[in-house]
């Protein structure tokens, strides 16, 4: 039995891929902003591509702020980069 992959979107681009090709960015109950690297965490979620090109325009554009209608520390988007360049 083959099974299903969730697609989740990205909130720059807007493709969607499977759940496992993005980072999610999570706000936990508290507010508290973090990037989720095991996709598991409790809190509302937002999807991001591992691309460098998505992640500056996430910054530029302040999507992720827009997804959470809140403000987003800048570490966020450095730990981001960090997950990228790991990778």
């Amino acid at each position: 039995m083959i099974k299903k992959v969730p697609n989740r979107k990205c909130i720059v681009c807007g493709e969607m891929k499977e759940k496992h090709e993005l980072i999610r960015v999570v706000r936990t109950a508290s507010g508290e902003i973090s990037v989720d690297v095991g996709g598991k965490a409790n809190g509302r979620g937002c999807y991001v591509c591992k691309d460098e090109k998505c992640i500056s325009a996430a910054r530029k554009g302040k999507r992720i702020e827009r997804a959470f209608s809140s403000g987003v520390p800048e570490e966020v988007y450095n730990t981001l980069e960090k997950v990228i360049q790991g990778e």
